[in-house]
């Protein structure tokens, strides 16, 4: 768990060469052509490969000494760590027509996300047809795209991409250790997983421990209550209807109450050895970078740049990646040259510590208290006076294997991600500091993942919110690519809400108008001072389960105008020129959650009155569409200017704005057929 620091890169520089490892082989299972070997470009034919990655670490080795309890794995003949990964590959037939730079997505549990955000694509986990190719953005600009399993505890479905890695041993006795398992539901339940969303459990080490306590909260501020010990067990009910011991479930007699908080905090056994997922990331973009790999069609030097992609859960794997060490390898060189972590908010994650659970993450009201939204925050070093702590999220990097790092979020991770701590100070008074190979892009007016259009309404009072931010994604990648080849070639300013600016303020001081139907935002999800117990730092053992509690982080959330829209951040034109507000938060619809919680990752879609008397007929504040445009082509040339804006600054590609454009057409008439009106 302990990262390198400074002192200690005179030691890796010395023991890197004489102890290394690298991918030990790689079997391709399957080879197949890509959509019926149609040409991207002047990347051409592309081909997709499937198999496994076979790993070995050496324990000694000081790159590896940031994994948490690789002393205690268990080791081959040679005395290192053996495990495997699936991995998948999309690059060009011929590789050498291509642009040079793997991409990489961590893969969010499991899955393949990329071809979506980038290319417009359907989500498939075997992705290689035409229409899973989407509009083809990232192989007609020649990238290698590739998915390695990282997570050892996906569900078990077809296609997804997984770490098979060993457990801590020790002198061979089971290894124990306390283990919290939350448990939420929307309908009444009797038996749930003890892993978060259908993943893989650790199991019960005796389910008859006295550590073993199950306990219940009205809300996530109130106070837990023991649920007696006769009423539940570790089991799940039968397919007779009898209940059937399983160390993997829970079962509670007369079944978990909807919108309660329960938690089980139990011994569990057999950590897996968490950390050497990102190991395995590590190992193989060094393979394709520094290496031939004949196995995959690429010869030495076929690969020069690697940038890291991930969304979310990834997003946050990323930030951890880079705190941790990792991106230094076994023989000290540098992994990614580029990482653009997306909707990561503020957080890192479970990703390598004993017993960690990699899917837990933080929302507004549940998989609350995890390790997600723990200090240090921001890439410069501060201070917490509270706790007499200074770090810094980059501090242990040292410059030759620093990336260049894009920070990209939405609206969302302001309210329900602390998003604002990786670029304020920790009190939250004043802006802190960027460093030279970082940006941060905040997208105003949007919600975690962008909703589908036409707006509805799902586990929100309000619509999902369908601003679609993604084109601002593919002039960014473009844009990393072509700074990590050449450092003069700088991409666009940072653009997010900043307190000097007044675009960032505390939730208390946001003055959102009063509308129609419409809830006031409740508390953001907040970022605790929490304390996993002396070890979970330096040594990534936790002992105190839940946490304990010391204080929050003030969080601040980005500034709104009268129309309840942003002040700051990147605007894609439909926000910038709106006809409707556009939020990063939504109150829980009722039957879906505790109606005064903001909704998890939903943001909300509030169109404008079409009419002044549509305005007077709902007491609406907002001007109505009629006295802001006048009609369809004028609303559509101010969409036209600003999308040209954009545009000409290098925040969007030139050949994206016709799509861009056509929505906000649709936009427009789409409203105007609600409301069974012509388009004036």
């Amino acid at each position: 768990m302990t990262r390198p620091v400074s002192a200690l890169a005179p030691l890796i520089l010395l023991l890197a060469a004489a102890a290394s490892a690298d991918v030990v082989r790689i079997e391709v299972d399957a080879r197949h052509d890509v959509a019926a070997s149609r040409a991207y470009g002047l990347a051409g034919p592309y081909e997709a490969l499937s198999g496994m990655a076979y790993f070995e670490v050496d324990p000694a080795n000081p790159a590896n000494g940031i994994i948490t309890d690789i002393a205690l794995a268990p080791r081959n003949d040679r005395g290192r760590v053996e495990f495997r990964s699936n991995f998948f590959l999309l690059k060009p037939t011929d590789v050498t027509r291509g642009n040079g730079t793997v991409l990489y997505e961590v893969s969010n549990r499991g899955g393949k996300g990329m071809l979506g955000y980038f290319n417009n694509a359907a989500g498939s986990r075997d992705p290689r047809t035409a229409e899973e190719m989407g509009d083809g953005f990232l192989l007609r600009n020649g990238f290698s795209l590739l998915w390695l399993g990282w997570q050892f505890d996906p569900p078990m479905r077809e296609g997804q991409m997984r770490l098979h890695t060993p457990v801590a041993a020790g002198d061979g006795t089971p290894i124990t250790g306390l283990v919290r398992s939350e448990v939420v539901v929307t309908e009444r339940v009797f038996d749930r997983s003890l892993a978060d969303r259908n993943h893989i459990a650790y199991e019960v080490a005796d389910p008859d421990d006295p550590a073993n306590v199950m306990t219940v909260r009205d809300g996530v501020g109130q106070p837990r209550r023991v649920v007696p010990r006769d009423r539940w067990r570790f089991a799940r009910r039968g397919e007779d209807g009898g209940i059937v011991d399983d160390p993997t479930r829970v079962h509670l007699g007369g079944g978990f109450e909807p919108h309660k908080l329960y938690d089980v905090v139990y011994v569990a056994k057999d950590p897996a050895l968490v950390g050497l997922g990102p190991a395995a990331v590590r190992d193989m973009i060094s393979r394709m970078k520094y290496d031939a790999s004949p196995e995959l069609g690429l010869p030495a030097g076929a690969i020069e740049h690697a940038i890291a992609w991930g969304v979310s859960q990834s997003g946050r794997f990323l930030r951890t990646f880079l705190y941790h060490g990792y991106n230094t390898d076994e023989r000290d060189r540098r992994a990614f040259d580029g990482v653009m972590a997306h909707v990561a908010g503020g957080g890192r994650g479970s990703f390598n510590h004993r017993f960690a659970q990699p899917s837990r993450d933080g929302h507004p009201f549940l998989n609350k208290l995890y390790p997600s939204d723990i200090f240090p925050f921001t890439d410069v070093v501060q201070h917490d006076p509270e706790t007499d702590m200074q770090d810094g999220l980059l501090a242990g990097i040292r410059p030759g294997h620093m990336p260049k790092v894009f920070y990209t979020n939405s609206s969302y991770e302001y309210w329900g991600r602390a998003a604002s701590l990786i670029h304020t100070t920790l009190d939250g008074a004043a802006d802190a500091p960027l460093l030279d190979n970082v940006r941060i892009y905040s997208f105003a007016g949007g919600q975690h993942g962008p909703g589908r259009f036409p707006p509805r309404r799902t586990s929100g009072e309000q619509p999902s919110n369908p601003n679609d931010y993604s084109w601002f994604l593919r002039s960014l990648v473009l844009a990393m690519d072509r700074w990590i080849d050449d450092d003069a070639a700088a991409p666009p300013a940072s653009i997010y809400p900043r307190i000097a600016d007044g675009d960032l303020v505390a939730p208390d001081a946001l003055g959102f108008p009063d509308l129609p139907g419409v809830g006031q935002p409740a508390e953001p999800h907040l970022a605790y001072r929490a304390v996993y117990g002396p070890a979970f730092r330096t040594e990534g053992i936790a002992t105190v389960q839940p946490p304990e509690v010391l204080s929050a982080f003030p969080i601040l959330v980005p500034a709104v105008d009268a129309d309840g829209n942003e002040t700051g951040g990147l605007m894609m034109p439909e926000v910038a020129v709106p006809l409707a507000t556009y939020t990063g938060w939504n109150l829980f619809r009722a039957g879906a959650g505790p109606t005064a919680v903001l909704s998890s990752m939903q943001g909300s879609y509030i169109p404008f009155p079409l009419t002044s008397e549509d305005r007077a007929r709902t007491g609406d504040p907002r001007r109505p569409i009629e006295e802001r445009y006048g009609g369809r082509d004028a609303y559509l040339g101010q969409v036209t200017e600003a999308a040209l804006a954009l545009a000409d600054r290098g925040y969007l590609l030139a050949a994206d704005l016709a799509p861009i454009l056509a929505q906000a057409a649709r936009h427009w008439d789409y409203l105007m057929e609600e409301d069974g009106g012509d388009d004036k």
